[in-house]
């Protein structure tokens, strides 16, 4: 009996729902799931002269440049500068934390050979240093729109919902993502092309304006990430409450993809020590 109380018994032959038990062992786990947030933060900035600044520069330095080489082609956008900021912020968090979900599992996974841990950690712990880069970079964002004359309005206290949202379907996407790439290896190369094309089709540094109506349409319908970088940018940009359907739409999406991504993964996992 005393065996019981001290220790965790894993059953094989006990039927579960994978998904719900991983929940269980990512709560209580969360003490080593904070010790991967800290790690990764500590890490990416203990040997950077400016530190966690460079999380507010890098997004900065991205949107000088795309200022320069667009601001005379897309001249009829007011404040381009924090329209194009306000875009690269929503899609930087995707794009940064689904690959590292990616890549922490893939090189992490000599730590599923010796210890026990969920396996969802290592995509979690990828968006909570997303949630941090993304908190930082709002003060230059504030900073850009000020100078560009862009006003800052009450709306800005919106902003937690869209980010809850971009991190749900970041991790949903995320793990879908990891799941694929413990069995074809060559998917991180490939991601790394495909990252960008998405960027490009993604309205971030143009108007959704200038596309055609066909175009435009397919974009909005088959680009999850249409509408949850517009979500993002109403906001902060437009400085206005977004309608129901431009909430519902991109909610809709990235509870999909959490759900179906944390399934997935959680029904794949067991796998994952035997092929890392």
């Amino acid at each position: 009996m005393s065996l019981e109380k001290n220790y965790y018994i894993y059953d094989s032959k006990k039927k579960s729902f994978k998904g719900f038990d991983e929940f269980q062992q990512v709560f209580k786990y969360r003490y080593l799931i904070s010790q991967l947030l800290r790690r990764d933060i500590v890490t990416r900035y203990k040997r950077s002269v400016l530190g966690v600044a460079w999380t507010m520069l890098n997004p900065l330095g991205t949107m000088l440049v795309l200022s320069i080489a667009f601001s005379q082609v897309f001249q009829s956008i007011e404040g381009y500068p924090a329209y194009i900021l306000s875009g690269l912020m929503a899609w930087n968090f995707f794009s940064q934390t689904s690959n590292a979900s990616m890549v922490n599992l893939i090189w992490g996974g000599s730590l599923l050979k010796r210890i026990y841990m969920p396996r969802t950690s290592f995509a979690i712990s990828a968006i909570g240093t997303g949630l941090v880069n993304i908190v930082l970079t709002i003060i230059p964002m504030i900073i850009v729109m000020l100078i560009s004359g862009v006003a800052v309005r009450w709306t800005i206290f919106f902003l937690p919902v869209p980010i809850i949202l971009l991190a749900l379907f970041s991790l949903g996407f995320g793990l879908i993502l990891s799941a694929v790439a413990v069995y074809f290896p060559d998917v991180a190369e490939m991601y790394q092309i495909g990252i960008t094309a998405w960027m490009y089709l993604t309205p971030i540094i143009y108007p959704e304006s200038i596309l055609p109506v066909n175009l435009k349409w397919i974009i909005s319908t088959l680009n999850p990430m249409y509408s949850l970088v517009k979500l993002f940018r109403i906001p902060l940009y437009d400085g206005r409450l977004p309608t129901l359907m431009e909430l519902a739409i991109p909610a809709a999406i990235a509870i999909v993809f959490f759900i179906v991504g944390w399934v997935f993964f959680s029904y794949r996992s067991d796998e994952f020590a035997y092929r890392i």
